[in-house]
This record gives C-alpha cells, sequence and structure tokens, in this order.
C-alpha cells in the first residue's frame, strides 16, 4: 500500500513539473537592461541593420529545426532583421558567456549586438511576431 501512495506522489510531482516546464519553454522574456553584447566575428556573420534573431542549436536537437522553422518564416516579413543560427557544440566559449544552459535559446539582439529579449526552448509564433514588431 506505501509503495503505491509513492508511486502515485512521484507521479503527481514529475505531472506537475512537466506542466510547469511546458508552460515556460518558448516565453519570451524581455531584458531590462542591455547586457554585453554579441560583435559579428563572434557569430561569424554581419549583424541585421536593425535587430538580429541569433538561435543557438545543437545537431540532435528537435525542437532547433521547429525553432529554425518558425524564425525563418516569421522573419521574411522584417526586411531589416537578420536571423542567425549558431552551432552551440562549436561555440562554447559563447555559450558559456552569454549563459546559454540549453537548445535551442534565441537570442534578440538590437543593431548594436546587444541582447534585448531571449526565449529558450522553440518560441511560439504569434510571440515572435509581436516581439520582432516592437523592435
Amino acid at each position: 500500500m506505501s509503495a503505491t501512495l509513492i508511486i502515485i506522489g512521484v507521479l503527481l510531482v514529475a505531472t506537475a513539473f512537466g506542466l510547469v516546464d511546458r508552460k515556460r519553454s518558448g516565453t519570451l522574456k524581455v531584458k531590462m537592461s542591455l547586457q554585453l553584447g554579441v560583435s559579428s566575428q563572434e557569430i561569424g556573420s554581419e549583424l541585421g541593420e536593425v535587430a538580429t534573431v541569433l538561435q543557438f542549436s545543437s545537431a540532435f536537437c528537435a525542437p532547433c529545426r521547429t525553432t529554425r522553422s518558425i524564425i525563418t518564416s516569421v522573419i521574411e516579413h522584417f526586411p531589416k532583421m537578420k536571423h542567425i543560427e549558431v552551432d552551440a557544440e562549436k561555440n562554447l566559449e559563447l555559450v558559456r558567456r552569454l549563459k546559454i544552459h540549453q537548445t535551442p535559446t534565441t537570442l534578440f539582439l538590437n543593431s548594436s549586438g546587444n541582447e534585448i529579449a531571449r526565449a529558450v526552448g522553440a518560441p511560439k509564433r504569434d510571440q515572435l511576431m509581436s516581439a520582432l514588431q516592437k523592435i
């Protein structure tokens, strides 16, 4: 009887954690103060004229492919903005400096390369569209 209660308790805790994680994943968090900038040399590409959407991905990350697809389709509507995808495994120094803890992580940079927002996990299309319109 007590083993059954323990199993039920573990399942309830795991379900609660999963629901909270799903709600947080992909949520866009706007930075109140600008962090250290990212240079075009660090990412191997020029920054966008108005803003840059910088996506950190890894080779075996399924949500990274979804994120790439969403960002690519949304960024088409913003010709002065640029989408750059960075392989997190090949750029560990940059990943550590920017405190990237999981992939996909998407940074929204202003024209100077300063982070103005961040999404951990696959961002939702409507959140991404509204964030880019505000920039």
